[in-house]
């Protein structure tokens, strides 16, 4: 498999120099040259596979056999999951006549992160064992994505990790998660601003290329293919266990940077019959707008009952929009920096027409964000976070079709306390292996907002800088 940057200008790659690299030379996101995919008798056969092995024949078709074999693959998937404290890992809740939550919190951070970052992780120590290499990451989280991140590379000999987390804007669970993991290779940076501005950071310090060569930049965000490529196998699993592909599904998910409905909306590519894909957003609304209205426009990023979607340039868009402009990466490039040097996507009507037989997208304010997880309660005894709450919220508002509905329980409801008891007057409480979290010490480096202290602070802690 070879992979192609969506800006059109950097050569193709394997998977090896894909995963190290994360964003491409010309600042564009890797994907497939072309979409594998699996025929109907194989799609029927997972249904006897546990999710470990499902993972792997979903991973299968994008890493090259002489990069990791059929055995190391097994092994390594297997090795990953094993943790989750679930023996389906991503099991599937009814909670009404045709909609079902699938539970992606059961990971050792309690957020659906887990599944692509244990995975990269592991991914990350193969093919720097193989080449004898030191890496450098560094990542924007806006919460979620840095412990899961910290808890996958933490310790770990040949990387070190920096991860800036918008100051303020993350829960108290979500910070400590990152800021109470003591190691030698894990540094947090609280950055004054958005987590928009913590991903436009990163991706400046991906462009300065003597420093990405100097320190040996990776990245975990979802920029990196290897994070898209690692929750694939969720929609399969949960198509398996719902008796697809002989009938289609329609998914709806809370969404931020657009990776986890990007990555639904590979399984499709990949022949998952895929009626719907529902993309739930908060009041940062843009991709909403997007589908609903056919523009797509820079706003401020307020804060809400759901943080970790409070963002308004969703970097995995991109990723879309490079295969609604036919793969013409000129094109796709030239659209991109208008958006950012202008704050609106040229022609976002055309694109929108054609990408809305697939996706819609629904909004959900904080009001009906608490409405729901008390309703959901009252009804079902079950706590949502309010993430999950847009997604079911925005179910809600998605027109019946008679097909069954799959909304991603995205994270632990004990990871936003503070809202869950604002709606039902229950405190839900952190699992075992987190529960005295609170009480653990704190370590980051607060740093302005500016490209010279970020760069100077990872120049100064990075081993592979000495």
């Amino acid at each position: 498999m070879e992979y192609v940057s969506t800006r059109g200008s950097t050569p193709a790659l394997g998977f090896e120099d894909v995963l190290l690299s994360g964003l491409a030379r010309d600042g564009g996101l890797f994907v497939p040259a072309h979409w594998p995919s699996l025929e109907t008798a194989e799609m029927r056969a997972l249904s006897d596979l546990d999710y470990a092995a499902i993972a792997a024949r979903i991973i299968r078709p994008f890493i090259d056999v002489d990069v990791l074999d059929d055995n190391a693959l097994a092994h390594l998937t297997r090795d990953t999951y094993e943790w989750f404290d679930h023996p389906d890992v991503a099991p599937l809740r009814q909670i009404d006549d045709d909609t079902w939550l699938l539970e992606l919190f059961h990971g050792p951070t309690l957020a659906f992160k887990d599944f692509a970052l244990q995975l990269l992780g592991r991914l990350f120590e193969h093919v720097l064992d193989r080449r004898d290499a030191r890496i450098t990451i560094v990542g924007a989280t806006s919460g979620d994505t840095g412990s899961a991140a910290i808890e996958a590379c933490r310790d770990r000999s040949n990387l070190d990790i920096f991860m800036l987390h918008p100051d303020g804007r993350v829960s108290e669970v979500q910070r400590r998660q990152m800021t109470t993991v003591i190691a030698d290779n894990v540094y947090n940076i609280a950055l004054g601003g958005t987590f928009d501005d913590c991903q436009d950071l990163v991706k400046a310090l991906f462009a300065d290329h003597a420093l990405r060569d100097e320190l040996g930049l990776s990245a975990v965000n979802s920029i990196n293919w290897a994070r898209v490529m690692g929750q694939i196998a969720y929609y399969f699993a949960a198509a398996a266990r719902l008796a697809v592909p002989d009938e289609a599904l329609t998914f709806v998910v809370p969404t931020g940077n657009f990776g986890n409905v990007y990555s639904a909306y590979v399984a499709r590519q990949m022949g998952l019959p895929i009626s719907r894909l529902v993309v739930a957003s908060n009041r940062n609304d843009i991709l909403y707008r997007f589908f609903a209205n056919g523009e797509m426009s820079i706003l401020g990023v307020e804060p809400s009952l759901s943080p970790s979607m409070d963002i308004q340039v969703s970097s995995n868009f991109e990723r879309l929009i490079f295969d609604l402009m036919d793969r013409d990466g000129a094109a796709v490039d030239a659209a991109i920096r208008a958006f950012r040097a202008d704050g609106v996507l040229p022609d976002a009507a055309a694109l929108c027409d054609g990408a809305r037989g697939l996706f819609e997208g629904q909004r959900v304010d904080d009001a009906e964000t608490l409405d729901v997880i008390r309703d959901v309660h009252a009804q079902t005894g079950v706590l949502l976070d309010p993430h999950t709450a847009v997604g079911v919220g925005a179910a809600r508002k998605t027109p019946r079709d008679g097909l069954k509905r799959v909304v991603l329980a995205t994270a632990h409801p004990a990871k936003f306390p503070d809202a869950v008891e604002q709606a039902t007057g229950l405190r839900p409480a952190l699992p075992m292996h987190l529960s005295d979290l609170l009480t653990h010490p704190e370590e980051a480096t607060a740093i302005d907002n500016e490209f010279d202290a970020v760069r100077d602070f990872v120049r100064a802690h990075a081993v592979a800088a000495w």
